[in-house]
């Protein structure tokens, strides 16, 4: 185990929206180091919300994760020999990292054109409360309320 916690590395504003969230967005999206291919879908996407809906992409962005972003999460604990469900609540930077991988994972298991527009569709089901994301965040809620019997047996 790790005897100090590592800081948290500062992560530049991106370029267009000067918004740190849009840059991890970029940098989850990012494969095999093709950062600038990631930040023309993402750019892309934010163009087609801006379209569609007439709004700031950058506010679709943020309620989006907001409405995603969840809660309480389960975490496993043993105890003698049993391992428990017992749910947490989840910290800020872990709540946006997870809402971020939902919002991804959902987008590129839709059906559509380009990814792009796969992305741009997510986030805006995702600030309308709607799609597999919130799908997932409303799962996870479940299975925290369902072990809430546990959660004297938090950490």
């Amino acid at each position: 185990m790790r005897r100090t916690k590592p800081e948290p590395r500062e992560v530049p504003a991106d370029v267009r929206y000067n918004s740190v969230p849009v840059s991890f967005f970029i940098n989850r999206i990012m494969k095999r180091g093709k950062k600038s291919v990631a930040t023309t879908i993402v750019y892309d996407a934010m163009d087609i919300v801006k379209e569609k809906t007439g709004k700031a992409p950058i506010e679709v962005m943020d309620a989006a994760l907001k409405n995603v972003g969840p809660i309480m999460e389960v975490r496993p604990r043993r105890v003698g020999g049993a391992t428990y469900q017992v749910p947490m609540e989840v910290p800020a930077s872990r709540r946006m990292t997870l809402a971020m991988r939902w919002i991804i994972d959902a987008a590129a298991a839709r059906t559509g054109n380009s990814y792009a527009e796969k992305l741009s569709a997510e986030l805006m089901d995702a600030a309308n409360n709607q799609g597999a994301a919130v799908r997932k965040r409303e799962e996870t809620h479940k299975m925290a309320e369902a072990n809430r019997a546990f959660s004297h047996f938090r950490v």
